[in-house]
């Protein structure tokens, strides 16, 4: 990879996708909204950062566009005007509950903006599309771990049917137009930077400010907590290398990207209160519509095509997280 566009760069994985490649030599092109799901400051700060690393490596090698996939034409313009090899396509509406909430955000940019981005690829071949997917696509399973064969068409929100809508998508122009397509089903990202929205976020917010934490299904829960660290090198590994040609002479492939070591809900939280060196008050409550009991990543197929192997263990990242969280709130954030 030499010239790569990020979708959703100033987004959590994004921003950390793009911090590693420019590190790694690489130009990088982002676009995003700056959409206002979660703070935008947040958002612009990740992209500061970016332009930190940027001029460390004294290269005019980041480039800007502060626009929306959903809008026809942008997709296609960025296309022609950056030129790039490698296409990462992480912009998204993320969030199980926000989709019952807001459903109408998920079609614009989950289903509308993917569409663009194949649209534009199709007219403007590329070396790889990487497009994210998302654990949620599994559902109520009830059979662990979840292996990219299992069924995946019982969704329990329409945020996991728009992902698995992107999947049929990407599949469907990579076999008509011989694209070269990955797509990642992500399990519970976490790390510094990451999004409020998120278990390690809300309940680090809520401990540090005395307030009680929300535990959803009494806390019986299981997720595969997942390294933001462990997760970027996935994705760069799998970037770097396009798909062959499968049975059907199409370059597609899904794979797991998880830390295969789901962890109960109450032992996160147990951890959680350990590094910060504080009780939480807890607030317990049942199952949210939308949520699933457990995910639990089988990433055989990605260790066998990429040598992944995620190594983070979960009080170390959480670790990570609090200290950034507390130096971003104490000195840089609002």
């Amino acid at each position: 990879m030499k010239r790569v566009l990020i979708t959703g760069g100033a987004g959590f994985i994004g921003f950390h996708t793009a911090a590693r490649l420019l590190r790694d030599g690489c130009e990088v092109g982002i676009v995003d909204n700056f959409n206002d799901y979660y703070a935008v400051s947040l958002k612009e700060d990740r992209f500061r950062e970016l332009e930190k690393i940027a001029k460390e490596k004294k290269a005019d090698s980041l480039k800007l566009w502060r626009r929306d996939l959903a809008d026809d034409g942008t997709a296609r313009e960025v296309m022609e005007e950056w030129n790039p090899d490698t296409v990462i396509h992480l912009a998204a509406q993320p969030g199980v509950r926000y989709s019952i909430e807001n459903p109408a955000a998920y079609i614009s940019s989950n289903i509308i903006g993917f569409f663009h981005i194949l649209e534009a690829v199709r007219h403007h071949p590329v070396q790889h599309l990487v497009f994210a997917s998302s654990s949620s696509v599994y559902g109520g399973n009830t059979k662990v771990p979840f292996e990219e064969t299992d069924r995946v068409d019982e969704p329990e929100s329409l945020y996991a049917a728009t992902k698995k809508a992107d999947e049929l998508m990407g599949y469907t122009y990579a076999r008509l137009y011989g694209i070269p397509m990955t797509g990642l089903r992500f399990f519970t990202v976490y790390g510094p930077w990451g999004r409020p929205d998120m278990a390690a976020f809300l309940f680090t917010e809520r401990i540090l400010a005395d307030k009680p934490i929300r535990v959803f299904h009494h806390g019986d829960l299981r997720r595969d907590f997942t390294y933001i660290d462990d997760i970027v090198e996935g994705v760069v590994r799998v970037a770097d290398r396009a798909p062959s040609e499968n049975e059907k002479g199409v370059r597609y492939r899904i794979y797991n990207i998880g830390n295969h070591t789901p962890v109960p809900l109450m032992e996160m939280i147990r951890t959680l209160e350990t590094v910060i060196g504080k009780e939480a008050q807890k607030e317990f409550l049942p199952m949210q519509p939308g949520d699933v009991y457990q995910t639990y990543a089988d990433v055989s197929a990605l260790t066998r095509d990429f040598g992944f192997h995620p190594d983070t263990p979960l009080a170390e990242g959480l670790r990570a997280f609090v200290d950034w969280y507390r130096s971003y709130y104490t000195h840089d954030g609002d």
